[in-house]
């Protein structure tokens, strides 16, 4: 199916389609010059695939992991590009996860003044989150994402088919995206994942759903609000203080796994008892030794830090969300004391 993000003069498509990778030059324009960005981590027949379909194309292998979000990973992107005498009617495509989707975006908008960018998202995660809406960063100095630009790109192709070699723990990270999103904007399909998922594994028609559920939240959310002044701010639950863990943990846990632990805090009752056992069931987990304190230390370089009062996302509701906020000193006095009640 064919998903359009409204956003005027950087309106895109988002194509969803098994098979499609092998014909992604229907979807996208690659009679050009055209740099592939993957990882170590993903298959290099998925970049050799889009580069047989180029008339020129370069691919570039980084690392996988978060090490590879940073100024030395951007910087030999953008050597490449000037040494293959790249202009600015040439393209930028991302083929991987979210740290390949960031880093080769945030190259492709600071080449030239900007030049094309095309994402081919192949975790769970980055299809379901992070490939559209246009967040582009780096990591420096630990914090993360803190080093960055709203780029938007000029289409998404993503092919379910991928998701085959996917690594379980992977497959949960993702899941992880798609629980937040629904619990904060629509019961009813948590309530389809809570009957879905079963012991961290999903059949192609629930996850086929996922994908879609997923992508037609951020969409609607996006388009009222691209650069995250107002509504955007709901997609930061579990975030806030899932940054803060992700730091600390300094690559021993994954991106989603953290947005799991740092959603629990942001919810009680039968809310956080319905969140838990639905995070168990995709794989992931609820209780984990982190030093509470360094992570919380994370927190004061937070973008949605406000001077020194920080804003947040809870739920109260399935399927509903608040905005709240309150000074740096009581948020991470409140988050230790919240954070000791879901792991005791």
């Amino acid at each position: 199916m064919n998903i359009r993000m409204e956003l005027g003069e950087k309106s895109y498509d988002i194509s969803i389609e098994r098979g499609s990778l092998q014909t992604a030059v229907k979807y996208l324009n690659l009679t050009r010059r055209v740099l592939i960005v993957t990882d170590s981590g993903v298959p290099i027949d998925y970049a050799a695939a889009v580069a047989s379909q180029c008339s020129s194309a370069k691919i570039v292998t980084v690392p996988c992991g978060e090490g590879s979000k940073s100024f030395d990973y951007l910087s030999r992107i953008l050597t490449v590009m000037i040494a293959q005498k790249f202009t600015r009617t040439d393209a930028v495509v991302a083929v991987g996860g979210g740290v390949v989707g960031d880093l080769a975006g945030f190259a492709a908008s600071m080449y030239m003044r900007g030049v094309d960018f095309y994402n081919i998202p192949t975790t769970l995660l980055s299809m379901v989150d992070s490939s559209i809406g246009g967040k582009t960063a780096i990591n420096h100095e630990g914090v993360k994402n803190c080093v960055g630009a709203f780029y938007q790109p000029r289409h998404v192709l993503i092919d379910p088919d991928v998701l085959s070699t996917l690594p379980d723990r992977q497959l949960s990270c993702g899941l992880a995206e798609s629980i937040k999103m629904a619990a904060t904007s629509d019961a009813e399909f948590f309530g389809r994942m809570e009957r879905n998922i079963v012991k961290g594994k999903i059949g192609n028609d629930a996850l086929d759903d996922v994908i879609v559920s997923s992508l037609l939240i951020k969409k609607s959310v996006v388009e009222e609000d691209e650069t995250e002044h107002g509504k955007r701010r709901v997609l930061n639950f579990g975030h806030t203080l899932g940054h803060g863990i992700e730091s600390s943990a300094e690559g021993r846990l994954y991106h989603g796994e953290c947005v799991a632990l740092g959603m629990l805090p942001m919810c009680e009752g039968e809310v956080r008892e319905r969140l838990s056992s639905l995070l168990e069931n995709a794989g992931l987990a609820v209780k984990y030794p982190i030093d509470i304190d360094r992570a919380l230390s994370f927190i004061s370089h937070d973008k949605k830090l406000d001077g020194d009062t920080i804003n947040y996302v809870v739920v109260p509701e399935i399927g509903s969300f608040e905005f709240r906020r309150c000074g740096i000193g009581e948020f991470t006095s409140k988050m230790k004391d919240l954070w000791g009640e879901t792991q005791a």
